[in-house]
């Protein structure tokens, strides 16, 4: 069974992944940047802070809390005007709520004083922004611009090791080593159906192998346990 699967070429296997994940992904819950973009519209404003909320939270956490932030704050304008404890209320229980309360403020700063007001649409200005990384950037602009970027979060490091698609130790190395094999019109789409992928199925710890529609072409690398 090994032999069969080492006959898939890195390409085919990221083609079969796709084709095979946008079925039977329909009907999981999307993930918390897309719900937002559904319920919105594609605010890059309203991405960019949701994404920072949900750095080390659930999004079962974050997106309510980004709604009740929303409430009183859709622009950098308004959530300027709010008080650090009015954010603080909104956006409790996120992980590290205070200090993300005033990375929001220091975002919506940054945004009017040197941005006109404007989430910048280029990943170099958006992580010089308070409390915003490599994969925040790219996720705003896959999700609030609509421009090709690959957001590698735990579950596209994870499980595109797992496939063999690539061999990386970081999320950095994962995201340039991606780049090298996943087509520009897949990059966006990649992160949302990983996503829901690894938390559905393809869990950290005994994944659902044997349920897997990937079965197929993934060796399951490093996988010591599993369904």
């Amino acid at each position: 069974m090994q032999e069969y699967k080492d006959r898939f070429s890195i390409s085919s296997k990221v083609d079969f992944a796709i084709e095979a994940l946008r079925k039977k992904t329909v009907g999981m819950l999307e993930p918390m940047s897309f719900l937002i973009a559904v319920q919105f519209g594609r605010d890059p404003f309203l991405i960019l802070i949701s994404c920072i909320l949900s750095s080390r939270t659930k999004d079962t956490v974050t997106y309510p809390a980004s709604l009740r932030l929303f409430e009183y704050a859709k622009t950098p304008e308004a959530l300027i005007e709010l008080s650090l404890e009015k954010i603080e209320s909104c956006i409790y229980p996120v992980g590290f709520y205070r200090q993300k309360a005033i990375a929001l403020k220091k975002i919506a700063i940054q945004l009017i004083e040197k941005h006109a007001g404007r989430v910048p649409d280029t990943f170099n200005h958006l992580v010089l922004l308070a409390g915003v990384g490599p994969k925040t950037a790219n996720l705003v602009l896959g999700v609030g611009f609509g421009i090709p970027a690959l957001c590698v979060d735990i579950h596209v490091h994870r499980i595109c090791n797992r496939l063999g698609l690539i061999t990386t130790k970081t999320p950095v190395e994962t995201e340039r080593e991606l780049k090298k094999i996943v087509p520009k019109e897949y990059w966006i789409e990649l992160n949302r159906l990983l996503v829901m992928w690894g938390q559905n199925v393809c869990a950290p710890i005994s994944p659902k192998c044997s349920s897997c529609v990937l079965n197929l072409i993934c060796p399951r690398k490093n996988v010591l346990k599993s369904r």
